[in-house]
């Protein structure tokens, strides 16, 4: 069930039903989990399995055959992909359907343009739908670069410019969403609003300064390479765990409520990336250098410089990121639609019905504000 407020269309007519789990997680397992302290070893194994699975780093196929969710259209898998853009020297793989405003789709960590599989086909009706995979995931490159969220939203500004050539609206899930925030707020005048499904992305202090200690020697020549040696062991050893099949549906159904879209399609998905020779290296880099880096971009910075309307499609079921999140960032950004859904992770794929519905709506509302939209 969907319910929600501050002018949603009123075609959108359905009961409140929301959940209130007495734990919001708020991404704080992407934080604490990747601390280097040893009390946290357990923690880093827990988030492994479940986010990096679930994100795309198996490398499992199947060929069985599965009819779409409810008979809905889906967008049909190709395993060699569709269009491919080249960006700074890297190919970018994305997917572009129907005509019409633009909408640009940005799947979360480790997913690809195939998580909208039921979105792109219905969104296309009445829209111009761009989904892409970000650099390291998907069929896009396993460029071996230092990641970092602003890469993520250098490549989506720079997308939009020279794909879109159109103001358009970003809607991400996860990571995707607060790449939609960021890349939204440095550059305004090619955005016409942002739609959030689950966000990634944390509150904090901006005023507050982290000083990093001065390295020492004994840190520079001798803690640090054993630290970074029994780390690569330790990822090495879970990147081959992460792969194996039974794993991938057990931590997928984990964070989906709706199990049944828990096919092969979507297995398939995650799994023919992460056969790249560079996906292990990309897998570790995210993971010691991404992960760590994610506190220096807060959440209220970035809204504090968002200048469009913005959608919230929430599950509230989320393991991860409860409903918590999503009132406060309405309560930070008044010009905040918030529908909550009953789903959990990844409300596009477990409830796509509902999402695609919600989305139109709102998308409807918003040329009525723009009409140049």
């Amino acid at each position: 069930m969907i319910s929600s407020s501050n002018g949603i269309s009123p075609s959108l007519k359905v009961k409140t039903e929301l959940y209130n789990p007495t734990a919001n997680w708020v991404f704080v397992p992407l934080r604490r989990a990747f601390q280097y302290r040893s009390k946290c070893v357990m923690n880093r194994r827990s988030f492994a399995f479940r986010g990096i699975v679930a994100s795309g780093v198996s490398v499992m196929g199947s060929s069985a055959v599965i009819q779409p969710a409810q008979g809905m259209e889906r967008l049909p898998f190709k395993p060699e992909g569709y269009n491919f853009w080249t960006w700074r020297g890297h190919k970018i793989h994305y997917v572009v359907q129907g005509e019409g405003p633009p909408i640009v789709l940005i799947h979360g960590f480790g997913a690809s343009v195939f998580h909208w599989r039921y979105n792109i086909p219905e969104l296309a009706k009445k829209y111009k739908v761009y989904a892409l995979d970000l650099l390291g995931f998907g069929w896009s490159d396993k460029a071996l670069i230092e990641y970092d969220a602003m890469v993520w939203r250098d490549q989506v500004v720079d997308f939009t410019k020279e794909v879109v050539k159109q103001p358009a609206v970003l809607v991400g899930n996860s990571l995707g969403g607060f790449t939609a925030l960021v890349s939204a707020a440095g550059l305004p005048e090619q955005v016409r609003g942002v739609v959030l499904l689950n966000s990634a992305g944390q509150f904090g202090d901006v005023n507050k300064l982290t000083e990093e200690p001065e390295e020492t020697s004994f840190q520079k020549f001798i803690s640090k390479p054993l630290k970074d040696f029994f780390q690569r062991i330790f990822l090495g050893v879970l990147f081959w765990q992460t792969k194996q099949p039974a794993r991938i549906v057990s931590v997928l159904k984990s964070v989906y409520i709706n199990s049944e879209n828990v096919d092969d399609y979507l297995v398939e998905s995650i799994s023919i990336p992460a056969a790249d020779p560079n996906a292990r290296e990309v897998y570790y880099r995210l993971m010691t250098r991404f992960m760590f880096n994610q506190s220096k971009y807060t959440l209220n910075s970035v809204l504090s410089e968002l200048r469009c309307p913005l959608l919230l499609l929430w599950g509230d079921l989320d393991p991860w990121v409860g409903p918590a999140k999503a009132n406060r960032i309405k309560e930070f950004y008044p010009n905040t639609t918030l529908v909550n859904l009953k789903a959990g992770h990844c409300p596009h794929d477990e409830v796509p019905e509902l999402v695609n519905s919600a989305l139109m709506d709102w998308l409807a509302t918003l040329q009525q504000l723009q009409p140049t939209l």
